[in-house]
């Protein structure tokens, strides 16, 4: 066995351990891929357990990478350090990875950068098992951290394991969706096994218990600790902090040209010996002599990379020498790195050599965040901008500078980070428009932090202090998308309106803000005459605001349009919010148009992008189309998470919440639930999604006899269908009538005007309650022919559970039903559905897994998976079902769409 000790050999005391790496590299090599987390303190021995999985993965291809302190704010640094050894088994580097690692223009998308990463892996896995072992992963690179646990998620049907390192408290990001394996300290009994085994002093009882006991169990001080003599630092130290004192003892031995390339080495990430010893020689050290002096403590390795023993060594020798002595090697290390190769690297040594505020260097690194922000890499832009407001000797520059970096901190996600910058402009001499930006800033701070409500009013200073009409009622807007996009627009919309009406200045003319205003004051006749119009100029600053306008005036093309707009953009940008924001958008789109492949496609693709960007996938179209398809169990399991995404103020969320709830109820014919859910989405605060939810409340309070809340909310529906003049707005009104009225006539009216709408589940629906109304009427032969378009249309759409009411009618007339055409085999995954379809369609395997972000052979696995619960056994009949074929009226979906 192998001590848990810096030198490979022996293990003591990690049978578990050990067994758990065995498993996944064994799992690996079986072609069950997977992942482990090893998460414990520095010294704990989790370096160690990386070498045992090395040593396990015989006939692997192993691939290393190791996350750097100083290097955590250049994006992709580290993948770029697992990708190279595989590079060779590729004839072309994936154009994605390409742009990331600097090798030609553009913006990296982050869900396209690991797409490439698991096809880059997945192809040099086909000859030989792959191991990726990746230590000090605490100190990734988040571009990098991102794309290596997209991959980590994604290998369950291949033949890579990858194994992370991680040190413990620091915070898992990313990986802690990945499975975890705490490595403890080791007993007392393993403690005193491997002082005696391993101590390079004679030790007597005493002070090996000693040893022992201020050790905690861990090696890497039971293994320093002795060096310094047999004494520790005082109990109140941490384990970690005695180590590093420890690596200080054997650095205070070093004097001259030793101690100061040990210096110049910690202070280099990138352990590349040429700009070491080039760095050396412009000091006027020694190399051969202060290598060698250096090398005898057994803190470094001067090989073809430079090494450091533990990276609690490189820290010891960093902050042990005075800020002087950093500088100077700092300085040492800009003069002799690149500037064309490596403009950032220079430009950060450049910063950390700084002893005042300097112009020129400050320019260097703000030039430094633009490069970094065109790459994806906003947290390495928010560092740059940081130091190079600290660096800038103007004032109006140092504000400027500080506010780009608050809100590139905030596009990565670090608002705290983001709140704290903006503390140190606050008292500061600022201009109105400073002061305004400042305001916004911590405006979209307070948005994003659940549970503050200061978000409006700071919004609505920083609108006062414009000088500009038009730019301060912007702001106002600006507040308005904000509130929509971290799904607080029930809680904040009217607030802002509020505000909007007693304090935004006046225009010549009346805008989109005034039509809102008049929307919340109840007119909405009047409002929505002042919302009709192009508001294509919305679509990229407002695209949520725009998409709820197209939903009052029930436009159907309009959100078709805003959703493939923001599709494009998203992608022509590499802006993830906006990507997803477009396929959420596309995928409710799709529900309502009954294309339910590209409903699930839309899914399967934010739920990837999510995944890249380390976040959770988005709740609500999800649920959208588990309502629309009638899916009660999912449904139920989405239900539970939206419930939990929802904070105190989110009451915009909650009403997507009881319209969704609404709609799957009234599909099952379960009407007291969808009557106590369309109540409760209509009496919300929510301005914006009462108006759907109106049409679920007069099916279900017609079905309960709450005739007097049916014909309320039918008075209500029609005001705002009337003024909006769609026939999808005048449709769906009519069959609403109908209910309430039993007038034929608003039956064919309804049947008439959704016939020229993309919406193929409304217009289901409306065949279907006319087809209800017949049959009670004794007219069976009028009913049925109703009915039998409504079966098809909702079959056709995926609106399975309407699908299944309609088949009910039929055969309560005496009708025969095709059990198939009921819909999809609801055994299906949603996942499972998505390949089916695609395939159905024509697409490759290869096609399925670039489309829907995974590889190959788990679009493989997949497809055995729907075989056997179709009970069928090619390709080739899956294109005989007609459930997996394009809707009529909705569009197909080519085996081109998936490249």
């Amino acid at each position: 066995m192998h001590l848990v000790a810096p030198k490979p050999g022996q293990l003591l005391g990690r049978n578990a351990e050990a067994r758990g790496v065995a498993d996944l590299v064994a799992g690996a090599r079986a072609g069950r891929g997977g992942a482990l987390v090893l998460k414990g303190e520095a010294g704990i021995g989790k370096s160690a357990l990386l070498d045992a999985a090395d040593a396990a993965a015989s006939g692997f291809t192993v691939v290393r990478a190791s996350g750097a302190e100083f290097e955590q704010e250049l994006p992709y640094a580290a993948l770029h350090q697992l990708c190279v050894p595989v590079l060779n088994q590729t004839t072309e580097i994936p154009a994605a990875l390409r742009v990331a690692f600097g090798l030609a223009p553009g913006t990296p998308e982050p869900f396209r950068v690991g797409l490439a990463m698991l096809e880059l892996m997945t192809t040099a896995a086909r000859t030989r098992p792959l191991l990726c072992v990746v230590d000090d992963a605490h100190w990734l690179d988040t571009a990098s951290r991102a794309a290596m646990a997209f991959l980590a998620r994604r290998i369950a049907a291949d033949p890579i394991a990858v194994v992370f390192a991680v040190r413990i408290p620091a915070p898992l990001g990313e990986l802690a969706t990945l499975p975890q394996l705490l490595v403890a300290g080791l007993s007392d009994e393993n403690a005193r096994q491997l002082l005696t085994i391993r101590s390079p002093f004679p030790l007597d009882e005493r002070v090996r218990d000693r040893l022992v006991a201020e050790a905690h169990g861990n090696p890497l001080a039971l293994l320093e600790l002795p060096r310094a003599g047999g004494f520790a630092p005082p109990e109140t130290a941490s384990v970690p902090s005695r180590v590093e004192h420890a690596f200080r003892r054997r650095l205070a031995t070093l004097t001259g040209g030793a101690h100061t390339l040990l210096l110049l080495a910690s202070a280099d990430p990138t352990g590349d010996p040429e700009l070491l010893w080039s760095s050396a020689e412009a000091l006027q050290i020694d190399v051969s002599q202060a290598s060698a002096d250096a090398e005898a403590t057994e803190l470094a390795e001067f090989g073809m990379r430079i090494r450091f023993c533990h990276p609690l060594a490189r820290s010891a020798v960093y902050r042990a020498a005075s800020p002087e002595e950093r500088r100077i090697v700092h300085g040492v290390l800009a003069d002799v790195t690149d500037a064309v190769t490596a403009p950032d690297r220079k430009a950060w040594h450049r910063a950390q050599a700084a002893v005042s505020p300097d112009d020129d260097v400050a320019g260097e690194l703000a030039r430094s965040a633009a490069r970094a922000q065109a790459r994806g890499g906003v947290a390495a832009a928010a560092a740059f901008l940081e130091r190079s407001a600290e660096l800038s000797p103007d004032a109006d520059r140092r504000i400027g500078r500080t506010l780009d970096a608050a809100q590139a901190h905030i596009e990565a996600g670090s608002s705290e980070a983001a709140g704290k910058l903006l503390t140190t402009v606050e008292t500061a001499v600022l201009d109105d428009v400073q002061r305004s930006r400042l305001e916004l800033l911590q405006g979209r701070i307070a948005f994003l932090r659940p549970g503050d409500g200061t978000g409006p009013a700071l919004i609505a200073r920083a609108a006062q202090r414009l000088s500009d009409p038009v730019a301060a009622r912007e702001c106002y807007l600006d507040a308005l998308e904000m509130s929509l996009v971290v799904g607080r627009g029930g809680g904040f919309v009217t607030e802002i309106l509020a505000k909007a009406r007693a304090e935004a200045p006046e225009t010549e003319f009346r805008d989109v803000l005034d039509a809102l205003i008049t929307l919340a004051a109840g007119d909405h006749a009047t409002a929505i005459q002042l919302l009709k119009g192009d508001h294509r100029p919305m679509w990229n600053r407002w695209p949520s605001l725009a998409t709820m306008i197209a939903t009052q005036l029930w436009d159907p093309h309009t959100l078709t349009a805003i959703a493939e707009h923001l599709v494009k953009v998203g992608r022509e940008s590499g802006s993830p919010l906006l990507l997803r924001l477009g396929l959420a958008q596309k995928a409710t789109d799709a529900s309502l148009t009954g294309d339910l492949g590209q409903a699930l496609a839309a899914v399967a693709e934010e739920g990837a992008i999510a995944d890249a960007a380390g976040e959770p996938p988005l709740v609500y179209p999800r649920l959208q189309v588990a309502a629309f398809r009638g899916r009660r169990d999912e449904a139920n399991e989405l239900f539970v998470l939206a419930d939990r995404a929802v904070t105190a103020d989110g009451a915009g969320q909650v009403t997507n919440l009881h319209w969704a709830t609404a709609v799957l109820n009234n599909g099952l014919g379960d009407y007291p639930a969808a009557l106590a859910a369309a109540r409760a989405a209509v009496e919300s605060p929510d301005l914006f999604h009462a108006g759907p939810a109106l049409v679920e409340l007069i099916e279900a309070a017609v079905r309960c006899r709450e005739h007097r809340v049916a014909a309320t909310a039918l008075e209500s529906l029609t005001v705002r269908t009337e003024a909006s003049g769609t026939a999808t707005g005048l449709g769906v009104a009519a069959y609403a009538r109908g209910l309430v009225t039993g007038v034929e006539d608003s039956y064919r009216e309804a049947v008439s005007r959704l016939a020229e709408t993309p919406l193929l589940p409304y217009r289901g629906r409306a065949h279907l309650l006319y087809g209800e109304w017949l049959r009670r009427q004794n007219r069976r032969r009028d009913g049925v022919e109703q009915l039998r378009i409504a079966h098809e249309l909702l079959s056709a759409a995926g609106a399975e559970a309407f699908a299944r009411r309609a088949a009910d009618e039929l055969r309560a007339a005496g009708e025969q039903v095709d059990r198939h055409a009921q819909g999809t085999d609801e055994s299906l995954t949603l996942q499972e559905l998505a390949v089916a379809r695609r395939v159905a369609h024509g697409a490759t395997s290869n096609e399925v897994a670039v489309a829907l972000f995974v590889s190959k052979r788990t679009v493989d696995a997949h497809l055995r998976n729907i075989f056997r619960k179709l009970g069928i056994s090619s390709r080739r009949q899956l294109k005989d079902r007609p459930e997996l074929l394009p809707s009529p009226g909705g569009p197909a979906e080519p085996a081109s769409a998936a490249r």
